[in-house]
C-alpha cells in the first residue's frame, strides 16, 4: 500500500513539474512573437537579419561559456541529487571554470570583432550582443534541471522575457536602434539569472571558497570532448543564418531569420523538452535500461505526434502566419516555410536518440558523430546557398537530420531497443 503511495506521488510530481516547466517554456517561446512584428515594422527585414546574425553569434559563443555543463553538467548533478557535497563540488567548480573561460573568450572575441571586416562593419550590434554570453555565464538552468527543479525555472524564463519585451518597447523607435535589441535581451538574462544565482547559493549554503583548483583543471580536460561536439552542433544551428547574410545579404538573412523564428518555437520547444526529460533518463538508465527506455517512448512519443499536427497546421495556414511578421515577400517567404516545417519534425526523432546516445555514456562516440555530420552539413550549406539561397539551406538542414537520426538509432539500437523489446 505503502508502495503504490509512493509511486502516486512520484507520478503526481512528474506531472507538476511538466505543467509547471512546459508553462515556462510556452512563455519563454511566445514572447518574442509578440514583438517580432514590431521589430520588422521599426528596423525592416534588413534590420531584423543583423539582429539575427548578431543573436546567431552570441549563440555560438556561448558554447565556449557552457562548456558541456548542460550536458554533463545536468548529468552529474542528476546523478548526486542527494550528495550535498558533492552538489557543491559540482557547482562551484563548474562555475568556477566557466568565469575563466568567460574572460578568455570575450577577450578573443573582442579582438575578431575589431579586426575582421565583417564584424567590424557592426561592432557596436556584436558588442552589445555579448550581454547574452554575460546573461549565459549566469544561468543555473543546468542545476536546476538536474536536481528537477522547475519552478525556478519558470520564475527565470519569464521575468528574463518580460524584461526584454518592456525594453524593446521602450527603447526601440527608430531603425537604428536595431543595435540595442539583443542587448536589452542580454539584460533580461543577467537580472533573471542572477537572482536564480543568488537563490541557489543561499537556499543550499555553497561556497566558492571551497573551490579546489584541480578539481577546475579535471573539468577542462574531462569536458573537453562533449564541449567539441556542441561546437559543431552551434555550427550547424547558428552559421546558416551568418552565411546567409554573407552570401545573400542582410534583406535575405531577415527572410531566413523570419522563417527560422517561426519554427524555431518548436525547434527550441524540443530542446527544452529534452532538458526536461534528459536528466530522468539519465537516472533510470543508470537503474534499469527497461524502465528508462519505457519512460522515454512515452514521453517522446506523445511529444512527436504534438510536433507532426503542430507542422500540419502551420503548413496549412503558412501565408497568414508570415504574413503576421509584416514581411514584403509575403508569398515567397510563405513557400519557404512550408518546406521548413520538415525540420522539426525530424528533430523530434533526432533529439529524443540524441538523449538515448548520450545517456548511455557514449559520449567518445556523439563526439565523433557530430563532427563528421556538422562538416557535412557545412560543406552542404555553402556549396548551396550561393545557387539556391534559403531553400538550398533549408534542404541542406533537411538532409543533415535525417542522416543523424540514422546514425543515432544505429548507434544506440542492439544495446537498447533490441533488449527491452
Amino acid at each position: 500500500m505503502l508502495q503504490k503511495r509512493l509511486l502516486f506521488l512520484k507520478k503526481q510530481k512528474q506531472f507538476t513539474n511538466l505543467i509547471t516547466y512546459g508553462f515556462g517554456q510556452g512563455f519563454n517561446l511566445i514572447t518574442p512573437l509578440l514583438v517580432i512584428p514590431y521589430i520588422v515594422s521599426i528596423c525592416g527585414e534588413e534590420g531584423y537579419g543583423k539582429i539575427g546574425v548578431g543573436m546567431a553569434v552570441a549563440f555560438f559563443i556561448m558554447v565556449f561559456i557552457d562548456y558541456g555543463s548542460e550536458i554533463t553538467g545536468v548529468k552529474q548533478v542528476a546523478v548526486n541529487r542527494e550528495d550535498k557535497n558533492e552538489l557543491e563540488n559540482i557547482f562551484i567548480t563548474t562555475y568556477t571554470a566557466k568565469l575563466l573561460l568567460l574572460f578568455v573568450v570575450l577577450l578573443i572575441v573582442s579582438v575578431f570583432f575589431c579586426l575582421i571586416p565583417y564584424f567590424n562593419q557592426e561592432k557596436e550590434l556584436f558588442f552589445l550582443s555579448l550581454a547574452m554570453v554575460v546573461g549565459q555565464f549566469i544561468n543555473p538552468t543546468w542545476f536546476f534541471q538536474g536536481i528537477e527543479n522547475f519552478k525556478w525555472i519558470t520564475i527565470l524564463n519569464i521575468l528574463s522575457k518580460v524584461i526584454y519585451l518592456a525594453g524593446i518597447f521602450l527603447f526601440v523607435h527608430k531603425p537604428t536602434d536595431y543595435i540595442y535589441c539583443n542587448l536589452i535581451w542580454g539584460i533580461g538574462m543577467i537580472i533573471a539569472n542572477g537572482i536564480s544565482f543568488v537563490y541557489i547559493i543561499t537556499t543550499h549554503s555553497f561556497s566558492f571558497a571551497n573551490t579546489k583548483k584541480e578539481h577546475v583543471l579535471k573539468l577542462v580536460r574531462e569536458n573537453f570532448s562533449i564541449f567539441s561536439s556542441q561546437i559543431f552542433v552551434s555550427l550547424q544551428m547558428y552559421s546558416p543564418i551568418v552565411l546567409i547574410s554573407f552570401f545573400g545579404g542582410n534583406t535575405m538573412a531577415g527572410q531566413y531569420k523570419i522563417i527560422d523564428q517561426i519554427i524555431v518555437i518548436f525547434k527550441t520547444y524540443i530542446l527544452l523538452f529534452f532538458n526536461y526529460v534528459y536528466p530522468r533518463v539519465c537516472y533510470l538508465l543508470d537503474k534499469s535500461k527497461l524502465e528508462a527506455i519505457r519512460f522515454w517512448k512515452m514521453y517522446n512519443g506523445l511529444n512527436f505526434v504534438f510536433i507532426v499536427i503542430s507542422m500540419l497546421f502551420i503548413s496549412i495556414f503558412s501565408t497568414k502566419v508570415v504574413a503576421y511578421f509584416n514581411p514584403k515577400g509575403i508569398q515567397e517567404i510563405s513557400s519557404l516555410l512550408k518546406i521548413a516545417v520538415v525540420i522539426p519534425v525530424l528533430q523530434a526523432i533526432t533529439i529524443p536518440l540524441k538523449q538515448l546516445v548520450l545517456g548511455s555514456n557514449r559520449q567518445s562516440k556523439y563526439v565523433k558523430i557530430t563532427m563528421t555530420i556538422t562538416i557535412l552539413s557545412l560543406l552542404l550549406i555553402v556549396i548551396i546557398t550561393p545557387v539556391y539561397k534559403v531553400f538550398g539551406v533549408l534542404i541542406a538542414l533537411i538532409l543533415t537530420e535525417i542522416i543523424t537520426s540514422l546514425i543515432f538509432y544505429a548507434t544506440v539500437k542492439n544495446d537498447l531497443f533490441v533488449r527491452s523489446s
